[in-house]
């Protein structure tokens, strides 16, 4: 039987599965409907049959034909703010890769620290951390900035992926960037997109708010300690042959000549940057313009500075792709929210936690929700699928909200750590040929481990001292 047949039967089959049973009490046929098409949008994104968001695209037409939503409710989500958030995020990338700047960037902390092993994957690592607090594409820094570079350097040093000689440094530095990745995406809120609606629905199913300052607040202690810890265990894991690299500060050093001095493009696009960070960072405070507003307000001043063009927006497949993907899967978890669903689900799993006390399930709970990411080849659909009913039940359960919202927020991040198709960059790396899949397992889980750890101890207690819960 054809793969891509069996990738159907599944898709299709799972929300049949769903649909066969009658619904709980209290909640109509349409929203169990609804949440048979939502389930099967999901299974689909996950095995493909189509393109995920092709799949979504499909989810959001069903919804309608099956009678679970109307029209006007099935299209609501390309309404919304967070959705055209997420796609001017990636239309900011674009600038930054078009002027060179994020490459200067990389470039000079290459030709600071370079000069070893260690140096350069920080150098890189720095990078990448810069970039987060401005660009929200974690596919973009990765792809279209860090990889070119990394991928030059192993080459300089004669290590490449199909002649035996990946162990000399390109094993070491892809493996690294990745894990070093997903602990920067939970070190802002801009750290990959994802992170965006996880702060929306954080505010439309609790009491809480998390912008811009407080993501980074809570975050930054248990980040940094990850960026020591999980470098220090993938180099015992996967030790580069060569520990010395020069020729990386050397490689720097003729590249920025190359590029030559700073040029107009770079200043209006870090003008623009800096001006919306700070506009993000001091909302509710300085004004009350929505973040998504603030991002197009950058996204004209770039059109209007000539950085980028129009055809360079429309250019931008992946962008629009995401858009589809987001403003569908978006509503569909937000609908599903006003159906009740959430609510019997977490009274469900809450007779099964009520007896553990709250710490005993909240752990439980984390840890399910985390290693569930084996089964997600997105950040984005695991969340949607399981992130409110999780937080619903974990504060069933008795766990302080700002606990239960944070920990579950920062697990849907560094989860994607554990396989080699977690998250957009997870392919982009393992696609070089570097890393054999069975070392990617092993560091990513080993990873996992370090990571738990840090943010479940150390995290939670700076929380505490926070005042979160």
């Amino acid at each position: 039987m054809p793969k891509t047949l069996i990738k159907w039967l599944v898709t299709i089959g799972s929300g049949f599965l769903i649909y066969a049973f009658p619904p709980p009490a209290g909640i109509a046929p349409e929203a169990w409907t609804l949440f048979a098409v939502f389930i099967a949008t999901i299974v689909g994104s996950i095995v493909q049959p189509l393109t995920g968001s092709a799949m979504v695209l499909l989810g959001v037409v069903a919804s309608v034909l099956f009678g679970a939503l109307k029209p006007t409710d099935a299209l609501k989500g390309y309404a919304e703010p967070v959705v055209w958030l997420v796609l001017t995020a990636f239309f900011l990338s674009v600038g930054m890769i078009k002027t060179g700047l994020g490459r200067r960037i990389a470039l000079q902390f290459i030709r600071l620290i370079g000069r070893r092993t260690v140096g350069l994957s920080y150098a890189l690592i720095g990078t990448d951390f810069v970039l987060a607090s401005m660009i929200p594409s974690n596919a973009a820094r990765n792809g279209g900035v860090i990889l070119p570079i990394a991928r030059s350097i192993c080459e300089t040093y004669d290590s490449r992926p199909d002649d035996g000689t990946a162990g000399r440094l390109g094993t070491y530095l892809m493996s690294l960037l990745y894990q070093a990745d997903v602990i920067i995406c939970a070190t802002f809120i801009t750290g990959q997109a994802s992170n965006i609606i996880i702060a929306d629905l954080i505010a439309k199913n609790t009491d809480l708010q998390i912008g811009y300052l407080g993501w980074f607040a809570a975050a930054i202690v248990p980040a940094v300690l990850s960026l020591i810890a999980v470098p220090y265990l993938v180099f015992r894991m996967s030790p580069p042959e060569i520990k010395e690299t020069p020729e990386a500060e050397r490689f720097a050093s003729e590249e920025l000549e190359k590029l030559g001095s700073v040029k107009r493009g770079e200043w209006v696009m870090l003008a623009v940057l800096i001006g919306v960070v700070v506009m993000w960072t001091t909302k509710d405070h300085l004004h009350s313009l929505d973040t998504a507003i603030v991002a197009m307000a950058g996204i004209c001043g770039l059109l209007i500075g000539k950085v980028v063009d129009w055809k360079d927006l429309m250019g931008e497949h992946n962008a629009w792709s995401v858009f589809i993907w987001y403003g569908g899967l978006v509503n569909m978890a937000a609908q599903l929210s006003n159906t009740g669903l959430t609510k019997v689900f977490a009274e469900s799993m809450g007779g099964y936690t009520s007896a553990m006390g709250w710490v005993a399930a909240l752990v439980i709970l984390a840890l399910v929700y985390f290693y569930a990411h084996y089964l997600f080849a997105s950040i984005t659909a695991h969340v949607l699928a399981m992130f409110v009913p999780f937080v619903a039940v974990t504060l069933t359960a008795g766990a302080p909200a700002g606990l239960a919202v944070l920990l579950l927020a920062y697990f849907s991040n560094l989860n994607a750590g554990l396989t080699h198709y977690g998250t957009t960059p997870a392919p982009i790396y393992f696609g070089t040929g570097y890393v054999s899949l069975q070392t990617w397992w092993k560091i990513g889980l080993a990873a996992s481990v370090v990571n738990i750890v840090i943010w479940g101890t150390v995290g939670v207690a700076w929380w505490k001292l926070l005042g979160w819960w």
